[in-house]
């Protein structure tokens, strides 16, 4: 009785430790990773998140971008992250995709990071060079694809990447062919359709808006079940007549393996309230990114259902990165 006393006692003891050490966190600044360019999604994302985190936590929030490999350097970066203040805003391709996609990864993403929260989630949109281009609907699109001796040359925001599958899935399916053109995040890769660089692209709204308000690209779908609600003049592929082609560009919060728990319960309470914000989900749905929140397990059962889905499917469609 007095062991099992004892043992109580010290439980009691630790969970109180750890709140009064989350209290007490941070003491320095923190770093928010971002495995993708400046002007991205994911770094508009993160920086309308440093901005109020930073007056909750009374510590500057450090975004710091690291494009890459389809964004596997970012990641890999925050994994071998030991000083309990880094933190990465991961996505499909490195949490997901990548497992499928490379031999070998520098890191295991089951193992060496923890889900505190899933940010954003909001589907593709497929934009076509507005000059280069006629068509106006997917169909057209298509029919003018088939003209192409050489197939179509896409963009996406890197190796990988949603953007880059579901274009391949979209080719797939549309018995189309295609040159892959990666690039570091969305913004180069949306700039080059507007440029005439490459015929088409799917990825997410925010870096397709000024150029399709300039008129030099044209949107012509989106990827989720349902319209999005910031473009409702878009069909669904499945209303295009490709419902196999469905995917969402999601984002989330993760600590490297090895952050106390008690740091990540707070993280995962601020990050949910900053998120709660209306300032905030207007921002980011004036964008075409819904905000999502929730909790840690939550975020992982999305991660693994990803995995479960696209796996079979980088698998059938012979994607290979190494």
């Amino acid at each position: 009785m007095k062991r099992r006393s004892a043992l109580l006692g010290l439980g009691a003891w630790a969970a109180s430790f750890g709140a009064r050490a989350a209290e007490a966190w941070p003491t320095r600044p923190v770093h928010l990773i971002v495995p993708s360019g400046p002007g991205s999604s994911l770094d508009l994302i993160a920086r309308a998140l440093a901005e109020r985190l930073a007056a909750r936590w009374g510590q500057p929030v450090v975004v710091d971008d690291k494009p890459g490999a389809g964004g596997v350097i970012g990641v890999d970066a925050a994994a071998k992250a030991r000083d309990g203040h880094s933190f990465v805003l991961g996505f499909n391709g490195p949490l997901a995709f990548a497992p499928f996609l490379y031999r070998r990864l520098p890191y295991d993403p089951a193992h060496d990071l923890v889900p505190i929260v899933m940010t954003t989630s909001q589907p593709n949109v497929l934009a076509v060079n507005a000059e280069r281009v006629p068509a106006r609907t997917v169909a057209e699109f298509v029919a003018w694809a088939r003209t192409r001796r050489d197939g179509i040359a896409y963009s996406s925001l890197g190796n990988g990447s949603s953007a880059h599958l579901t274009m391949e899935l979209f080719l797939h399916e549309a018995r189309l062919a295609g040159v892959h053109v990666p690039y570091n995040g969305s913004p180069p890769a949306a700039l080059a359709v507007a440029q005439g660089e490459a015929d088409a692209s799917f990825m997410v709204a925010p870096a397709l808006l000024p150029h399709a308000r300039a008129r030099r690209v044209r949107l012509l779908a989106v990827t989720g079940a349902e319209r999005l609600h910031s473009l409702p003049e878009l069909p669904t592929m499945a209303e295009a007549g490709y419902p196999a082609v469905q995917s969402l560009a999601w984002n989330g919060l993760l600590a490297p393996a090895g952050t106390p728990e008690a740091v990540i319960a707070r993280v995962a309470a601020d990050v949910n309230a900053v998120l709660r914000e209306p300032a905030v989900r207007q921002a980011l749905d004036a964008q075409g990114l819904a905000p999502v929140g929730g909790s840690g397990a939550d975020f992982r059962r999305t991660i693994d259902a990803e995995i479960k889905r696209w796996g079979p499917v980088i698998t059938r469609l012979g994607v290979r990165l190494d």
